[in-house]
């Protein structure tokens, strides 16, 4: 009695109520879900922040990230692809290469030219002449039948090797089956002997790189055999040239009056330090990219932080050199740039005298466009403490984007390092298959990867090669498993290599690292993880045949479970 009384009381449970307090409850509810909502997205506005930069919705991230196959190595966020991974191959320019028969319808020419061949010497007393014109082109011969993998573009003339019975030769060259736009020079000792009528023969020839006296091309000296080379396309960048000299000396302003006159683009802070190679790589294209567009000079700090996923201490290692890592020499005679040392130096000495002017942007929505009327010397952007509103590449999103073009063409690998990858494709005979195995921690986890610690183990990696790789071939094993001993059992069907095989080219005696202890003002230079990962990425990348972990060796998705499809859309 009483429930019902109560209810007969309340007018809101009358008939002709109810529509009204529908429609009234469903409207709090609306205006309820519109106030969560709200909430929910300033959180998530206030709370973002993306883990790389890579991943920014862009579409020349795609498209550098785009690749026609799934190759783990190519896509994998430890390895930054650079400016010659974009280059196409210009086949027509590769056509041209030197055949024996080019080698013998010159020794034919020589003959016709000076009435006879001289298959011996006139005289064998005296240090052996490596100026002879027949001792060229035997060893050109002989090198083109000994190096079948490869194609010839050129050969420098000899020099004097160590004693009198050796020759240093150098030449250019290609592999026949390459895949990258480059060419690589190579240089070796030649042991000559001579026959009591002085008829020439060839003892011998030494290893990559070990013709020391024919590296530089000598002041005044002939040049050797080259045929006309091909065409090259309109507007196709330089080759770079692995193997040749490497002079990365920091660029120097002829005078103040030079200085004055110049046009400075200068990022200063922010929160790119310190964080991976790619988001390094990323930011800084944006720097020069519209150092570019403002037809500047952009002043950039060559010391870099190396994040702790590349150091063997697995903290962040301050004090790198860009050099280390990249082709600064490309870099500085292909674009305007100059080291910020030397630039502040310069900017003290100068700026008060010459009433040089400074530009300051804290705001990286202050556009390119915007400073396209900027007179002042010194455009600098100062970037805050809050990431991510403080990354460089802030400043190329937006509207920007479809007008600042980062100029990868201009940012290559570091010939030192890609010098190691040639000579570990040399003492291969630039004959070898490759695979790549991941293992590590991926192989441990395996909620995310339950396959792969099985699909990689010598026994199923034994039947998984049997099919792909022809038995007795050389393997170049490229791995995070510390431990190679792991992959002996394949040892039965393939000679197999691994990076650390070869440590003598980048040990104390190596030309590495000297030349990189010169870079650092002395102080030794640890070949660290980037390092090995870059070699090692490189030298599988030049295998004939490459098999890799995903798609070739197990089912396991790259990135995990479920995220198969997600990574080929």
């Amino acid at each position: 009695m009483l429930g019902r009384s109560t209810l007969s009381r309340s007018g809101s449970f009358r008939p002709e109520n109810i529509g009204q307090n529908a429609l009234a409850m469903i409207g709090n509810l609306c205006f309820t879900f519109f106030v969560v909502g709200v909430l929910i997205f300033t959180i998530i506005a206030a709370t973002y922040e993306p883990e790389d930069p890579l991943f920014h919705p862009s579409t020349k991230i795609t498209s550098f990230l785009t690749s026609n196959s799934n190759a783990t190595f190519k896509s994998d966020d430890t390895v930054v692809r650079t400016g010659e991974d974009f280059m196409a191959s210009n086949q027509t320019a590769f056509s041209n290469f030197i055949n024996v028969t080019d080698v013998d319808t010159l020794s034919t020419d020589n003959v016709n030219a000076h009435g006879a061949a001289a298959t011996a010497l006139d005289s064998c007393e005296g240090p052996l002449d490596c100026r002879d014109p027949e001792l060229f082109h035997m060893l050109m011969k002989r090198v083109i039948e000994e190096f079948k993998d490869i194609h010839f573009y050129r050969f420098g003339k000899p020099v004097p090797g160590s004693n009198e019975s050796t020759c240093d030769m150098g030449w250019r060259f290609r592999p026949k089956e390459g895949k990258t736009a480059a060419l690589y020079k190579d240089y070796r000792r030649f042991v000559i002997a001579r026959s009591e009528n002085c008829t020439l023969s060839l003892v011998g020839i030494g290893d990559y790189h070990s013709g020391v006296n024919a590296r530089k091309r000598k002041k005044n000296q002939k040049p050797g055999f080259e045929k006309t080379p091909g065409k090259q396309e309109a507007g196709q960048p330089l080759l770079p040239v692995v193997g040749e000299t490497v002079n990365d000396m920091l660029p120097v302003v002829e005078s103040e009056n030079s200085f004055s006159r110049g046009r400075y683009l200068l990022y200063n802070g922010g929160g790119d330090r310190c964080k991976s190679m790619n988001h390094y790589l990323w930011s800084f294209l944006c720097a020069l990219g519209e150092a570019q567009y403002l037809n500047r000079t952009l002043v950039m700090d060559l010391s870099i932080c190396l994040n702790w996923m590349y150091s063997s201490s697995n903290q962040d290692e301050e004090a790198k050199d860009f050099r280390f890592y990249f082709d600064f020499e490309h870099l500085r005679e292909a674009a305007s740039v100059l080291d910020h040392s030397q630039f502040w130096d310069d900017w003290g000495k100068w700026h008060k005298k010459d009433r040089l002017s400074l530009h300051l942007v804290e705001d990286v929505r202050v556009t390119p466009m915007k400073l396209t009327t900027v007179k002042d010397a010194l455009i600098m952007r100062k970037f805050g403490s809050v990431e991510p509103d403080n990354y460089w590449y802030r400043v190329c999103e937006g509207e920007t984007e479809s007008v600042i073009q980062r100029p990868w063409h201009l940012i290559w690998k570091s010939r030192r390092l890609m010098d190691i990858v040639s000579a570990i494709a040399a003492k291969l005979n630039w004959d070898y298959d490759a695979v790549h195995i991941e293992r590590g921690e991926k192989a441990r986890n395996k909620e995310l990867w339950p396959n792969l610690a099985a699909d990689t183990s010598p026994d199923a990696l034994i039947s998984s090669l049997a099919n792909k790789l022809e038995e007795g071939r050389h393997v170049y094993i490229a791995t995070n498993e510390p431990d190679t001993s792991f992959f002996n059992p394949l040892k039965d069907k393939y000679t197999t290599h691994f990076l650390d095989e070869y440590k003598d080219l980048w040990d104390e005696k190596s030309e590495w690292y000297s030349e990189t202890k010169a870079l650092n003002k002395g102080v030794p230079v640890e070949f660290d993880g980037y390092m090995r990962i870059s070699v090692d990425t490189e030298v599988f990348l030049r295998g004939k045949k490459q098999v890799e972990t995903f798609n070739d060796l197990t089912n396991d998705c790259k990135d995990g479970v479920n995220t198969c499809t997600a990574a080929a859309s």
